[in-house]
């Protein structure tokens, strides 16, 4: 007689428990859904992946369908007080379809914003029929907005690189200040050079339509959690770091050039140098134990890939400015170091050395309003560039 094995209650119990939890851990729900500025507003319970939203279009009659994957309605009526050319359904147990009908074909670049990953905008078709119940009672109450955002668009005067960024602040730092002076050469203190350079990096980024924040606007020495802070507080985008490079007397008509950082653990002796140098002074009074929980757990997030990239545009782009103008620019790259002004900014980060104080020639140039002009100009261009792809990275 062939015996036949028996699954004890509690075993099965607990194996049912843990391959729902795999099953379902990942699922995302949609909250809520609102028509708010011609944009429909998706706001999810969790981070939206948008490589998790599919789109296509249909005809007769004209529709663009989204399907929202991984994802669950939080309750059936979500789009109740929607206008009737929204639908949304839970079309598959995990698959969430969005449908918006228009009277004619209509393409639009939906989007997350920077200010929160729980979101998803959608823009609607702004010939189309598609109202909020609430807000909007007749058609040509809608068609009157729409008109004079237009004719807002046409007045704005900022270079065509970029659009209006009003959401898109910026951090800048400028490194040390007040007793700390930084590197010292040719009589010349790094402190001083650094927040010249920022100052033209607020002007330029403003003049794009950045909403810009320095962390210094005069020679005052802050706390490295003050810096980094400043960040998170006012919800910026990017955090820019600016230093300026030193080596020894011996090696100072040697090494020169241009150099961008962003947060990472190293084995490079030079990265180590450099950023043992720029550490040395908002490291006081903190213990080996507390920097390495904090940078650990820095490391493990999910923005050094982003500020990678950062420092990938922002290098070419003060490179190029440079070249030209000048000659015998060197690019130093794009390096990796455990700056610990990087630390506490829990968005996009880099460091940039703007050059070496210590080089002849090169302080030379990095004192004069030309060559600062052109090292603004590169950094406010390399953001655009890198919030522009950013953009199309999230968009489809």
């Amino acid at each position: 007689m062939v015996k036949i094995a028996r699954v004890k209650p509690l075993k099965f119990f607990l194996f049912f428990l843990l391959t729902s939890t795999l099953l379902f851990s990942s699922v995302n729900r949609l909250e809520k859904v609102d028509i708010i500025k011609g944009e429909l507003r998706l706001h999810f319970s969790d981070t939206c992946d948008k490589n998790k939203i599919k789109k296509f279009a249909l005809t007769k009659p004209y529709r663009l369908v989204f399907d929202l994957e991984n994802t669950r309605l939080s309750r059936r009526n979500i789009a109740k007080h929607l206008d009737k050319s929204i639908r949304i359904a839970q079309y598959k147990p995990n698959t969430v379809r969005l449908v918006i009908q228009s009277d004619r074909p209509y393409s639009c670049t939906s989007y997350q914003p920077f200010f929160s990953r729980t979101y998803y905008h959608i823009p609607l078709p702004k010939s189309s029929s598609v109202l909020p119940a609430k807000r909007y009672k007749k058609p040509k109450e809608y068609k009157k907005q729409t008109k004079v955002k237009v004719k807002k668009k046409k007045v704005k005067k900022i270079p065509t690189m970029s659009n209006v960024r009003k959401h898109e602040l910026i951090v800048i730092d400028a490194g040390h200040g007040g007793h700390d002076t930084g590197a010292i050469g040719g009589g010349k203190r790094e402190k001083d050079l650094v927040l010249q350079i920022a100052k033209r990096i607020e002007k330029e980024l403003k003049q794009r339509g950045h909403p810009v924040y320095m962390t210094r606007k005069k020679d005052r020495f802050l706390k490295l959690r003050q810096r980094t802070k400043f960040a998170d507080r006012k919800k910026a985008v990017l955090f820019l770091s600016i230093h300026a490079n030193a080596v020894a007397k011996k090696n100072r008509h040697k090494i020169h050039g241009v150099e961008t950082f962003f947060l990472q653990n190293t084995r490079d002796a030079k990265s180590q140098r450099i950023a043992a140098r720029e550490n040395k002074s908002v490291l006081k009074g903190t213990t080996k134990l507390s920097r390495n929980v904090i940078i650990d757990s820095v490391l493990s997030g999910p923005k050094i890939v982003q500020s990678n990239k950062l420092a990938i545009d922002v290098q070419r782009r003060i490179i190029t400015n440079l070249r030209s103008k000048y000659k015998g620019v060197r690019d130093g790259g794009v390096r990796h170091a455990p700056f610990w002004v990087l630390v506490g900014a829990s968005r996009p980060s880099i460091l940039v050395e703007v050059g070496y104080i210590s080089h002849p020639k090169e302080r030379k140039r990095l004192f004069s309003p030309a060559y600062q002009k052109l090292i603004a100009k590169g950094i406010a261009e390399g953001v655009d560039i890198y919030l522009d792809n950013r953009k199309k990275e999230i968009d489809f």
